[in-house]
């Protein structure tokens, strides 16, 4: 690409510092912010954050318990069957 079609053709020297210090301090700081992300993530309770999300409501009774098993078991058995190994 040459330097007439590059979009910082019209920037002086200072702006191109400014620019280069602007991108590194972003990068700095997006690590961070992942950082700050993960952690609030883990810090959520699943319980209060979906009753803020669908309204107050017992999820600990039936129809919203979670169920006893994850359905992983059943999927095997449909993907053995699929297989011909049943």
């Amino acid at each position: 690409m040459n330097e007439e079609s590059s979009a910082l053709a019209g920037w002086t020297p200072e702006q191109i510092a400014l620019g280069r210090r602007w991108v590194e301090t972003w990068n700095l700081a997006g690590a961070d912010l992942e950082r700050i992300r993960r952690e609030e993530i883990r810090k959520l309770d699943t319980r209060q954050t979906l009753a803020l999300l669908c309204g107050p409501a017992d999820y600990t009774c039936p129809p919203r318990a979670p169920k006893p098993g994850s359905g992983l078991v059943e999927q095997q058995r449909w993907f053995m069957k699929a297989a011909g190994r049943d």
